[in-house]
């Protein structure tokens, strides 16, 4: 049993939490094109429900602006009923990948990819935002959204861009104020605060949060919503619902447990914990969930020492659900844009691009390809290019060939030993045969794969056509020509003999990798 001092703790760390994650649950249903009251369900659900697995025990679940994007596409294309059934079907194949261990898996995936992901929301998110900022109708497409800004200062409502504006100043300065009582109350909640005083003293004609109560906007999915999961499009929304949450969800407990000296993660644990909490915000119509890792730093910075914490955080946001939810029909909808503007901001990785491109260029290239493909496209297929850009670019830094060539003398005479090192693959052919081409005449040729550590079909079939090209009369006498399908060149641990005249040398050719 935890004792006095640490429910004490976990107490206050939910209540920090709490009112951290209420503004950003708004303002992420509000983003995503949903009623505001299906933010706070599912910061509920995140709270109540995956805050008693065991998988991570500080990091807290809730509606992310990572998922906003591809949340939004899929109320446009699909509709809000079916929201549900997309994120009950991605909560199971969270479940699926949780069972079958392959939470451990995520942390293969490239980091590069990973940021280049999420600086491609980023990017989403504050342009869709601009216009939410000054209370204008944003168009569809992200890039018409870019195309638009040139034209958005004519359209501008400037009392709710003061007001957002204002927002954004107060959650940057707000940690700038000397530790005490003020601190304790979270940035962007004050940001909002503030902007709503000011809204309602003046009787600022902007937008605001419009609510309907949480128990009208829950709508479980029903046998209409499900059959239209079968269709490829909303497959591929389930699969990227389950990716990314999985992937940033992981990404963000390997964070958190950096910020705490108790257990560490369980990534399998976790994701089912994830599984769990998603198929149960489908079930209830919400959002999809993920862990954040706003709010887990927040629980941890507010000394927060057991899972007590998220699950009390979620019993405040409940409370608020159900006694209080018209007080958000007085916040200026400018404001929560402007929360969301700073939380664009910061997952956009401006200092990892720069210390990237000072150390390994390749991976900068894969993180600013992977974003400017997810403004272009989409999330799903942005995501899907620089993974496989980062596939291309392992391949093409692994497949690095080494030629050495070497005068020896045999029984018949001189003999070039040409041996060839390293990993053989199609990447490398043109250069390989290149140099094999630009062997100096007039011996014979010992081709030595022994040092080979790899050797593609598609090299070995084009090392085998070159043996027979440059087979002449005489062999030398090393070895037999019994290497694959019969040909004169064997795979590493064997030896292949070709002839070919030409002048005594020795030396080495290095095939260059990349850059």
């Amino acid at each position: 049993m935890p004792g006095a001092g640490t429910l004490r703790a976990d107490f206050g760390a939910s209540v920090v939490v709490a009112l951290v994650a209420l503004p950003l649950c708004v303002g992420v249903a509000v983003a995503s094109g949903v009623p505001a009251e299906l933010g706070l369900v599912t910061g509920v659900v995140g709270g109540l429900v995956t805050g008693w697995f065991r998988g991570s025990s500080l990091q807290v679940s809730g509606p992310a602006a990572g998922l906003t994007v591809l949340v939004y596409e899929a109320v446009q294309a699909y509709g809000v009923r079916v929201l549900g059934a997309l994120v009950c079907a991605a909560g199971v194949v969270q479940l699926g990948m949780g069972a079958l261990r392959l939470g451990r898996w995520f942390r293969a995936i490239s980091v590069a990819v990973v940021q280049g992901m999420l600086a491609g929301i980023g990017l989403v998110l504050i342009s869709g935002q601009l216009y939410a900022l000054g209370d204008v109708a944003a168009p569809g497409r992200t890039l018409d959204k870019l195309a638009g800004l040139v034209r958005l200062g004519g359209q501008l409502d400037w009392a709710a861009v003061a007001l957002g504006a204002g927002t954004i100043a107060v959650t940057v300065g707000w940690r700038r104020l000397p530790a005490g009582a003020a601190r304790a109350v979270p940035g962007a909640l004050a940001g909002v605060a503030a902007a709503t005083a000011v809204s309602a003293v003046f009787a600022l004609p902007v937008a605001k949060v419009e609510v309907t109560g949480v128990l009208a906007t829950i709508a479980p999915p029903g046998s209409a919503e499900l059959a239209a999961l079968w269709s490829p499009g909303a497959l591929a929304t389930v699969l990227a619902l389950a990716l990314i949450a999985s992937a940033e969800t992981l990404f963000s407990a390997a964070a958190v447990d950096r910020l705490h000296e108790g257990p560490r993660t369980d990534y399998d644990r976790e994701l089912v914990g994830q599984g769990v909490g998603n198929t149960l915000c489908g079930l209830l119509g919400a959002l999809p969930m993920t862990a954040v890792i706003v709010r887990s730093a927040a629980n941890v910075e507010a000394g927060a020492r057991t899972r007590a914490a998220r699950v009390l955080h979620g019993l405040w946001l409940l409370l608020f659900a159900v006694l209080l939810p018209q007080t958000l029909e007085v916040v200026p909808l400018a404001a929560l844009a402007g929360v969301l503007l700073h939380a664009g901001w910061k997952l956009l990785p401006v200092r990892a691009v720069r210390a990237l491109w000072d150390s390994h260029r390749g991976e900068a290239v894969v993180l600013v390809v992977t974003a400017a493909a997810i403004v272009a496209t989409d999330l799903f297929d942005g995501v899907l290019v620089g993974l496989g850009l980062a596939v291309a670019k392992s391949a093409w830094e692994t497949s690095h060939v080494h030629i050495e060539t070497v005068v020896e003398p045999g029984p018949d005479g001189e003999v070039l030993r040409v041996r060839v090192l390293g990993h053989a693959t199609f990447l490398r052919l043109p250069r390989l045969l290149d140099a094999l081409e630009a062997l100096p005449g007039g011996r014979p040729v010992h081709l030595d794969l022994n040092g080979l550590r790899h050797l593609d079909h598609a090299c070995l079939t084009a090392l085998e056509a070159w043996e027979r090209q440059h087979a002449g009369a005489v062999r030398t006498p090393v070895g037999a020509l019994d290497g694959p399908a019969g040909g004169g060149v064997r795979g590493p641990g064997g030896v292949g003999t070709a002839d070919r005249a030409g002048p005594a040398d020795a030396g080495g050719e290095d095939l260059p990798g990349p850059g």
